[in-house]
């Protein structure tokens, strides 16, 4: 395991082992300007710094030379050799000379120049053979170091590693050798050894001098012992394990690519994690590009689209044509993917012989140097690209197709312009095996995201798709179907206007998610406004919609009684809650199904959450449901919600309760805000279950547009019903309305003093339409018949429901209320 260094303390210790005066240091600036003298330098020379530092350094030359008779070293990162300097006293100096140019922090190019000043010569030779097996080994780099840390015999393969012959480097330390990081930890080492007398192991990274690939060495530091044991030097013996480094980093890359592609079912977010993982441990510049009609972007809704799309690629290379491709993901060594020539999002042509074509042709990666004649027949006709290439210094690439399950999805392209190392063969293969893998999971998310859109659009189509115009209430909704992972769910809201000015709100929600669970949502939104339009109370309306969930948990099964599907059997199960305003008397009944309670905002900005009886999940059946009733004020704000809006998994339930009930403090505020603030506050994020949210700002209908008589049980009540129909008529400016007003109240109240029991109550609303309702104690409720040529009886309904909208009749605590409805803007087109 690699160690750390040893930091400041241990960069003080190590000076005081190597001698620093044992080594002439000097810094020079580009311009040639010395800028560091240490006191090996003085030692040397005998120069003090003072003297010397901010003069020029060819002034310490034995032998002056015009600066273009030098020659230029701007390039190179190292140079050594053999400079005749002059001594302060006038004496000529040979020295050898390593220099490194090196980038210091100021941002100043510079260079080190380093001259040893101990002896050079090796430690005495053992025998004969052991000392040219250590210098002519084939299969290592080995380096001996004396106690002081300066080296003192180098064989031949150590001599190839760093570009140095032996007598270069003899009497400098190992961090003076090898100008970076390994070398300074290499010495850390040596000190360690020396101090514990223990072997160390480590594993550098590190260039060759004059090559461009990176070495992998394994370095083993061990100390050399006398024959009574004591320590008189170090060993360092180095192998080149480059090759099983890369296989081993391969592996690793593949293993990643199982680990970080494919933790969505998003397509944009699957191919920008592969291009993530690729860089910058593969390539410098990577990118994914999808044909259009089968990416996130583009028509992956349209079904049939996505099963031409295949038909038309192939059609497209058959004729050697142009593939429009799609780009959905590219990442970068550099920040903000300067390489991209193309935008997310944009398609792009490219034509028959280009990398990305060449390689859907075939069906397998391809690799170029970007000097290869197809490349550069492919850039002549796209200066953009051409640019980049020269900009960027891009000099490898690969483009490999994208294909899972017999369908050819686009390609990936994997470029190196930092990174030294053309491509290999041996990388085209990794190439391979990466974009298989991101492939499938890229296939799955783009699978995956077609049936989500068929939910999310067979929900949307079953929920209303436009709130109706009554005069109960003001309302605002929001549906939100869950995240990618849990897919879309069954949550419902629904308006549905009732006689009387009445308004019924309701919020549902199923269990499960997917499209069996919205088909099941749209059975049951059918299901209660069919309830609904028999003006069922609402503990009533529960009961019956208990019923037929319970129905359709058995059709789920199989008909010998095991589950027939697997993924729909034992999931039919809802929650519910539904309620019933009426704005004059401005009460509102309410009855729940296992559903959260309601939150109530008075006008005055106080809320509260309504204290409903409980009530089963819809399902279960055989327990009864209770509703409760409560007054409201006019311009009260009333909340049903799902569950989804108020749980979430860093979150408590009654903590997600609290932020609605703040976020809806505001009673006089528009609805949309008040909504759009409710998800704010409870949903910082994409919700994890599907949210249904319906708010309600309560009116009240003025007391002068209702009029209310009670029916004495006698004949000749009629007449005076009649006339006080149209006299009230006359007041709301309804003339018009006169001539079927009457008729209708003859015939209701005249069939209620025949056929019912007191107390009979005649009450007409001007509300949007024109309302009349006659009441009675009888439970019987009343049936249109079509009468017969000499029937007396039989017309008097038929002809009710031929001059209004709409009639029916509806249960009461007391009995029945028989209503009609009449259109202000004329008679019905029927009559």
């Amino acid at each position: 395991m690699e160690q750390r260094p040893l930091g400041d303390q241990g960069a003080r210790r190590v000076q005081d082992v190597v001698g620093e005066a044992l080594t002439a240091r000097v810094g020079v600036d580009d311009q040639g300007t010395v800028t560091g003298w240490n006191e090996g330098a003085q030692r040397l020379l005998g120069y003090t710094s003072a003297q010397v530092v901010g003069r020029p350094a060819a002034a310490l030359l034995a032998e002056r030379r015009a600066a273009s008779d030098l020659p230029s070293l701007a390039r190179l990162p190292r140079w050594h050799g053999a400079l005749a300097l002059r001594h302060r006293d006038g004496h000529r100096v040979e020295a050898t000379v390593l220099a490194h140019h090196r980038m210091p922090a100021d941002g100043r190019a510079a260079w080190l120049l380093l001259s040893p000043l101990t002896g050079q010569e090796p430690l005495p030779a053992d025998e004969d053979l052991v000392s040219r097996s250590f210098r002519q080994s084939p299969t290592c780099a080995q380096a001996l170091y004396d106690t002081r840390l300066r080296l003192r015999r180098a064989n031949q393969a150590m001599e190839l590693s760093v570009a140095l012959t032996e007598r270069d480097m003899l009497g400098l330390r190992v961090g003076e050798i090898v100008d970076n990081e390994a070398g300074k930890l290499a010495e850390e080492d040596m000190l360690r050894v020396l101090e514990t007398g223990e072997p160390h192991y480590r594993e550098n990274y590190l260039r060759a001098a004059g090559e461009n690939r990176e070495h992998a060495w394994s370095v083993v530091v061990a100390p050399l012992r006398d024959g009574d044991g004591r320590i008189q030097g170090v060993s360092l013996t180095a192998h080149d394990i480059t090759e099983q480094h890369w296989a081993r980093k391969r592996l690793q890359l593949i293993a990643e690519v199982g680990r970080r592609i494919g933790s969505t079912l998003d397509v944009p977010r699957t191919a920008q994690e592969m291009t993530d993982v690729a860089v910058p441990e593969f390539a410098d510049f990577a990118t994914v590009d999808l044909l259009p009609d089968l990416d996130d972007e583009g028509a992956s809704h349209d079904v049939d689209a996505v099963a031409e799309a295949p038909g038309q690629f192939v059609r497209a290379l058959a004729a050697g044509a142009s593939v429009p491709l799609r780009r959905i993901a590219h990442q970068s060594v550099l920040a903000g993917i300067p390489e991209a020539a193309v935008e997310l999002g944009d398609v792009e042509e490219y034509p028959d012989g280009s990398p990305l074509v060449a390689s859907l042709r075939s069906g397998r990666a391809v690799l170029h140097q970007v000097d290869d004649p197809a490349i550069v027949r492919w850039l002549a006709e796209r200066p953009l690209r051409a640019a980049r290439v020269r900009e960027f210094g891009f000099h490898s690439v690969m483009a490999v197709p994208l294909a899972a399950r017999g369908t050819t999805l686009g390609v990936a392209v994997f470029i190196r312009h930092r990174h030294p190392d053309p491509f290999q063969q041996d990388d085209l293969v990794l190439a391979e095996e990466l974009a298989s893998r991101a492939a499938i999971c890229i296939d799955n998310a783009r699978r995956y995201t077609r049936e989500r859109a068929t939910a999310v659009t067979l929900q949307r189509s079953l929920l209303p798709q436009g709130l109706p115009e009554q005069s109960a209430v003001e309302v605002a909704s929001r549906y939100l179907p869950a995240g990618a992972q849990a897919g879309v769910g069954g949550d419902w809201f629904d308006v549905i206007p009732l006689s009387g000015a009445r308004v019924a709100l309701v919020v549902g929600d199923v269990v499960g998610h997917g499209i069996h669970a919205s088909a099941t949502m749209g059975r049951l939104r059918t299901a209660v406004r069919t309830l609904a339009d028999i003006d069922l109370p609402p503990d009533e309306l529960l009961t019956h919609l208990d019923d037929m969930v319970g129905r359709l948990a058995t059709e789920t099964e199989g008909t010998d009684g095991t589950a027939g599907n697997a993924e729909t059997a034992g999931d039919v199960g809802a929650t519910c809650l539904y309620a019933v305003y009426d704005p004059v008397s401005r009460r509102c009944t309410l009855a729940r199904a296992g559903h959260p309670l309601p939150v109530v905002v008075s006008p005055d900005g106080s809320v509260e959450l309504l204290e409903l009886p409980a009530g089963p999940p819809l399902g279960l059946g055989g327990l009864p449901f209770e509703s409760a009733e409560i007054e409201l004020r006019e311009g009260s704000l009333l909340a049903l919600y799902t569950d989804g809006l108020i749980q979430a998994r860093d979150k408590d339930v009654d903590e997600g309760v609290s932020r609605l009930c703040r976020s809806l403090a505001r009673p006089t505020a528009p609805l949309d805000v008040l909504c759009d603030a409710a998800l704010a506050a409870t949903l910082p994020g994409r919700p994890v279950d599907d949210v249904a949210l319906l708010v309600a700002r309560t009116r009240a209908l003025d007391a002068d547009r209702v009029a209310a008589w009670t029916i004495a049980p006698d004949p000749a009540a009629v007449a005076v019903a009649r006339k006080n129909a149209v006299a009230r008529l006359e007041e709301w400016g309804l003339n018009e309305a006169a001539f079927v007003t009457e008729l209708i109240v003859s015939e209701l109240v005249t069939n209620a003093i025949r056929h019912a029991r007191p107390p009979i109550q005649l009450r007409l609303i001007h509300d949007r339409s024109l309302i009349c309702e006659v009441s009675d104690a009888s439970n019987t409720a009343p049936h249109m018949r079509r009468a017969r040529t000499f029937d007396e009886g039989g017309r008097g309904l038929l002809l009710v429901a031929q001059l209004t909208q709409r009639w029916g009749t509806r249960p009461t605590a007391e009995g029945k209320t028989i209503w009609t409805e009449q259109s202000l803007d004329g008679p019905p087109d029927r009559f």
